[in-house]
């Protein structure tokens, strides 16, 4: 019986295995770097990200989905790029948004006596329940102009600041590709 030729024996090395990616790379660079590979602009991503940053530290619990989809859609803007940057900053929501609740209640007029702290509610609540709602909204009103009249700001200086960095990504991006 022929026996088939023996192909000749290669070295075998162990393939070089890349570091695990870390948390942040994981779950924001990658996601955002994905997407500028679907075919966001770097201008369209900068504004992506700069208003998902403003509407992700809205001082109001439950708003951020749909005022993200609301801007995305009138926009003209990736809507899941948008939810996406926008939920990443509900740990910056959390952290601001007694101190905004506290200044925008002063913002709107609330006395010292009826300072907006947890105690205070509880008794209003318990006692008038009307002036402990009327409370809640002048200082979630106030919050509301403050987050307003700072996010303008925000927005503007991250778009100015992210639009170069996503050009020159994608630049990369580009020059790897005709490499390859």
């Amino acid at each position: 019986m022929p026996t088939s030729p023996v192909p000749p024996v290669t070295e075998i090395t162990p393939a070089t295995v890349a570091p695990p990616a870390g948390w942040l790379r994981r779950r924001l660079l990658n996601p955002m770097l994905g997407l500028l590979r679907q075919g966001l602009s770097p201008e369209q991503l900068a504004l992506t990200v700069a208003l998902g940053v403003s509407i992700g530290s809205i001082p109001l619990m439950g708003a951020i989905t749909t005022v993200a989809a609301l801007v995305a859609v009138r926009l003209r803007l990736n809507v899941a790029a948008l939810q996406f940057t926008s939920h990443m900053m509900t740990p910056l929501q959390l952290i601001i948004i007694i101190p905004l609740l506290r200044q925008g209640a002063r913002l709107m007029g609330n006395t010292q006596e009826n300072e907006l702290t947890l105690a205070n509610v509880r008794h209003l609540f318990a006692t008038d329940w009307r002036a402990a709602l009327q409370l809640l909204w002048r200082a979630e009103v106030g919050a509301m102009l403050i987050w307003l009249l700072s996010s303008i700001p925000v927005v503007a200086v991250l778009y100015f600041l992210l639009r170069p960095v996503f050009r020159r990504i994608a630049q990369r991006r580009a020059a790897a590709q005709e490499a390859a």
